[in-house]
């Protein structure tokens, strides 16, 4: 299964250090039933597009989360795709949670497919988002716009090999 593991330019220089994506367990988003129930009109690849935005908006709360720890990071959110065996991947069955899966265990570098990351022009963006996000969850319409504009930004995609050249 093909899934979408929201992270941060730090977490994926951990991953080529460590060789993989963990620990376990982890939030992924995929193609599930509840996500395909939900699109009804989407092919696969629309499908994926859905899984992987959802990510995006999971990594740009890591890096919110991260700056609120003290963590200094970069602004710009990163997805790994990963090919995972069906058996690692945990299904929920609320359909509120639509594409959102558990991984049961680590990902090691061997089923991560690619990355896909934020251009650097994205950065202002993005940090706005960052900033904006607690009152946008509030219900800040002002806030949400702001973090719309980081989403409008497309993310850029990194075979495998090019990882490494991403945290030069």
């Amino acid at each position: 299964m093909r899934v979408y593991l929201p992270c941060t330019l730090a977490a994926l220089a951990r991953v080529v250090t460590s060789g993989e994506l963990g620990p376990a367990p982890l939030t992924g988003y995929a193609v599930t039933p509840a996500l395909v129930e939900w699109y009804v009109s989407g092919d696969t690849e629309e499908l994926e597009y859905v899984a992987l935005t959802e990510a995006a908006r999971a990594s740009l709360r890591m890096l919110a989360a991260d700056r609120a720890d003290g963590v200094p990071v970069d602004a710009r959110r990163v997805v790994v795709a990963a090919e995972v065996p069906d058996g690692a991947v945990s299904v929920s069955a609320d359909l509120a949670e639509r594409g959102r899966v558990r991984l049961v265990e680590a990902v090691p570098t061997a089923w991560i497919a690619a990355a896909h990351v934020d251009d650097k022009e994205a950065t202002a963006d993005v940090e706005a988002a960052i900033a904006a996000l607690h009152a946008a969850d509030a219900g800040d319409d002002d806030a949400r716009f702001t973090v719309d504009g980081a989403e409008a930004h497309e993310l850029l995609w990194y075979a495998t090999q090019e990882i490494p050249d991403l945290l030069l």
